[in-house]
């Protein structure tokens, strides 16, 4: 549907900052951008809405930038779900549920989000570690707790960037990471889940140097 290719754009474009919290989109804006008709663009708007990454304004939309207690509740949410997802990965690689294959993929993705963390491109390297959490969600095989982290995956991307800037962030963030993958390896659930959350309560705890 022409609705859902605006929406998957549009929301692209929040989420690499071309439409930064706070900027203001009208339908004809947005569908001048997107060489669409504004009715597919008008859904999309509403959708993207009810996701929690815009509000109405106007006539058009504002993109939503969350407030520091809001901020603080996505991560605490974010947390658990984590850390329930870990949790459930770790218990069906533990009952022979994953495949080898699907285990060296998110060790793969792992090796790369670390390298390129390391040379500091940092854009790429949040992409690649919302990649590494949502192959964990998919392994866990919770439908409903992948599609509520990735609402809140999208509503603080911009806070997952901020977190990889300080100097020491980068190795702690890639040794949590090799901690997780082997708790799920070896079929761990508590102290996957136990590592998982920690991961994103650090991460929380690293942004608020820069609110």
């Amino acid at each position: 549907m022409q609705a859902d290719v605006a929406w998957s754009r549009l929301r692209d474009l929040i989420l690499d900052g071309t439409y930064p919290p706070g900027a203001r989109l009208t339908e004809m804006e947005a569908a001048a951008t997107l060489r669409m008709s504004r009715t597919p663009v008008r859904e999309a708007l509403r959708a993207l809405a009810a996701d929690g990454l815009v509000r109405p304004s106007g006539r058009g939309v504002v993109v939503v930038a969350l407030e520091r207690d809001d901020l603080g509740e996505a991560y605490q949410v974010r947390a658990a779900l984590e850390a329930l997802t870990a949790e459930l990965a770790a218990i069906r690689q533990r009952e022979g549920h994953i495949a080898p294959a699907a285990l060296a993929a998110l060790r793969d993705l792992a090796d790369e989000t670390a390298s390129v963390t390391a040379r500091g491109r940092l854009p790429e390297a949040a992409g690649l570690n919302r990649r590494f959490h949502g192959m964990i969600a998919e392994l866990a095989g919770n439908t409903m707790a992948l599609r509520t982290l990735e609402r809140i995956w999208d509503q603080i991307q911009v806070s997952t960037l901020r977190s990889l800037a300080p100097p020491s962030r980068p190795a702690h963030v890639s040794g949590q990471h090799a901690d997780l993958l082997t708790a799920i390896t070896e079929g761990r659930p508590e102290r996957a889940a136990r590592i998982a959350r920690s991961h994103v309560l650090d991460t929380r705890a690293s942004t608020r140097t820069e609110e």
